[in-house]
């Protein structure tokens, strides 16, 4: 059902996300990118959408390779090239050598991949001794199912805050994210995914939660106020020897 759903809205991404049109990609999730891969010379890209992370690695120098289970994303990123080589593959059985890469990727990604464990273990089987893994994630607070802005008018003066859903809870979503796009989510605490790369060797060298941009803040009233909470997880993990 996930593949299907995002075979049928691969354009809504495509069109909304990438190329260039996306404040939160423009400003901040393609700059951190550029600096984390700073250096890599062969690079996966999991979940790879249209490219347009797997491009950045290839003009750093890197030999790239970027990945994706929805082939309306494949085609694109085939279309647009530069520079790397793309195929059709899910995270959970990546068709690579041990220790392939010295540089793995997954940028908002692993929020829509079921089997979490595999896909966790294959990251860690194909990296070499010493290799980084740059995991961007849509923050789980902001993902919680529930989890809403409310304006608090029975106080004074009236006041808006986060709700924040159940957040412990382990939860699968469909979301209208658009006037007739669905798209499938998984929800998962943080603690959930750190164990889990521990368990495979996957070690925090760096976690950020950083402020949203100023472009996205500007967007229309209230948006400064989610200058507090985190959209975006990034954390940087090494592969132990």
């Amino acid at each position: 059902m996930t593949r299907d759903l995002w075979e049928t809205h691969a354009d809504w991404w495509i069109a909304g996300f990438t190329d260039g049109v996306d404040p939160e990609y423009v400003e901040q999730i393609m700059p951190m990118a550029a600096a984390e891969l700073a250096g890599a010379r062969r690079v996966l890209d999991i979940g790879c959408g249209d490219g347009q992370i797997s491009r950045l690695a290839a003009a750093q120098g890197a030999r790239v390779v970027g990945v994706d289970p929805t082939w309306n994303c494949v085609r694109v990123a085939q279309e647009r090239g530069g520079g790397a080589a793309f195929a059709r593959a899910g995270a959970a059985r990546l068709p690579f050598a041990d220790g392939t890469f010295d540089a793995v990727v997954a940028c908002l990604v692993f929020e829509h991949i079921d089997d979490v464990d595999a896909a966790i273990a294959e990251v860690a089987r194909v990296l070499e001794p010493g290799g980084i893994f740059c995991f961007f994630l849509n923050h789980p607070i902001l993902q919680t199912p529930g989890s809403v802005w409310v304006d608090d008018h029975m106080v004074d003066p009236p006041e808006q805050y986060w709700r924040l859903g159940p957040y412990l809870d382990e939860t699968e979503t469909t979301e209208e994210v658009e006037l007739g796009v669905w798209i499938r989510f998984v929800h998962r605490p943080i603690s959930r995914y750190v164990n889990a790369l521990a368990e495979n060797g996957l070690v925090i060298e760096r976690m950020d939660e950083p402020v949203p941009p100023a472009t996205f803040r500007a967007q229309g009233p209230g948006y400064e106020e989610s200058a507090a909470f985190p959209r975006l997880l990034y954390i940087r993990l090494t592969k132990s020897a």
